[in-house]
């Protein structure tokens, strides 16, 4: 774990915390064959990748209803009813966030507006592998069906026997999800990128991943929400702020993956010694701790004044941005995934039940690109209902500005009309 003033980074230093899409280049060399192969041999390289990768042999790709029915019926009814109630967040939370077909006169006899229509297929990936995490389906189905897109289909890794987590299941059909396939990593985005007998092609790919999903998202050809790599968490906090809070939220973040980024930057040396010490202490109840001690070895403890503190969050642009100060600062903060205020809203109520969607831009990709909501599921068409007198009002600027672009063609539209 690297702990130092802000002032005092290296360049070396700065550039670790900073560039954090350099591993995606690192393993096109290995993702863009899969991708090809999917696409020629389909269901076939499916299968052969998912006994490479994930050491199950399957015959059948798609997850059918009976066994759905059956994972719902062998969970627990207290996890059921929590995977209800944070459906129910998540499914309140984006409805507010749909937007409805609009017309408005401008001008007298024009008429503009916006008309939202939903996508007609969209793939939502829900990772596996080290931990399952039907928490993404939750995430990725709920607001395309919020959106009104008619078929969402599921891609999620299968454990080696072949089956797929009861848990994932049951939230996939809680969610809403049309369909689900056994299938993870590469091989499954290249499976809704191109298509396959068994698995339809989709207008669009969602959802995190790991390196390996990433840079296949991004190289596929297909419309995807945003890079979703490793997660991270940077933290703003001073001097009143709980040392074992900010020390839970940097061990809960190391949890997720090898490669998960943690970051603290604090105005108060002491809290960063607390944190630290902290850090120490909560690590020895830890069941993940190989996973977790290898992630901090990419964390950071920052110390500087507040303004340095919220410039670097700037400049860093986390997927989850955490303010623990006594100043309200939300203001001057530019670029954030997913901001959470106070000691009492870690990132993990935003994972799981708060209702705010959990996929996320990471690797600084939050300075362009917003987190997961009803947006990414729907076209937005502009409308124009022009009567005489609205094209009158404009015409001659038409015929002037099409002129001087030497588009005749286009002034005469206008012109045959004003005849």
């Amino acid at each position: 774990m690297l702990i130092k003033p802000i002032s005092e980074l290296t360049e070396q230093e700065t550039s670790r915390l900073l560039d954090r899409s350099a591993g995606l280049q690192d393993v096109m060399d290995s993702v863009n064959p899969i991708l090809e192969e999917v696409k020629r041999n389909g269901d076939a390289a499916l299968r052969k990748y998912t006994l490479q990768f994930d050491r199950a042999s399957i015959e059948k790709i798609e997850v059918s209803h009976k066994e759905i029915h059956e994972a719902l019926f062998s969970l627990d009814k207290n996890l059921i009813s929590h995977l209800k109630k944070a459906a129910s967040n998540i499914r309140a939370f984006h409805e507010a966030q749909t937007q409805k077909d609009w017309i408005k006169e401008f001008t007298p006899g024009i008429r503009l507006g916006q008309r939202i229509t939903p996508l007609e297929t969209v793939g939502a990936y829900v990772p596996g592998g080290r931990a399952s995490y039907p928490s993404t389906a939750l995430m990725t189905v709920i607001p395309a069906k919020v959106a009104g897109v008619s078929q969402v289909i599921v891609c999620t890794p299968p454990k080696p026997d072949g089956t797929v987590n009861p848990l994932t299941l049951a939230a996939a059909h809680i969610a809403g999800a049309d369909r689900v396939f056994r299938i993870g990593g590469v091989q499954a985005v290249a499976a809704m990128a191109y298509g396959t007998r068994t698995v339809p092609k989709v207008d669009k790919i969602v959802g995190p991943g790991n390196v390996y999903v990433t840079a296949a998202k991004m190289a596929c050809g297909t419309a995807i929400d945003f890079p979703a790599g490793p997660s991270e968490v940077l933290i703003i906090a001073d001097g009143s702020a709980r040392a074992d809070f900010i020390a839970s939220d940097m061990v809960a973040q190391a949890e997720h993956d090898p490669n998960a980024v943690s970051v603290l930057v604090t105005p108060s040396e002491e809290l960063a010694e607390r944190v630290k010490r902290e850090i120490e202490l909560q690590l020895k109840n830890e069941a993940r701790l190989e996973i977790i001690k290898k992630s901090l070895e990419n964390a950071a403890i920052l110390t500087g004044s507040l303004d340095e503190c919220i410039e670097f969050s700037n400049k860093f642009a986390p997927e989850h941005l955490e303010i623990m100060t006594e100043q309200d600062i939300l203001g001057r903060i530019k670029h954030a995934g997913s901001i959470f205020i106070g000691s009492y809203a870690p990132v993990s109520a935003g994972d799981y039940a708060s209702g705010t969607n959990h996929v996320l831009p990471t690797a600084g990709y939050a300075r362009m690109l917003s987190g997961l909501n009803t947006d990414y599921f729907v076209t937005k068409s502009s409308v124009q209902i022009i009567e005489k007198k609205g094209l009158e009002s404009i015409g001659e600027t038409v015929i002037g500005l099409a002129e001087a672009e030497g588009l005749s063609a286009h002034a005469n539209a206008v012109r045959i009309r004003k005849k």
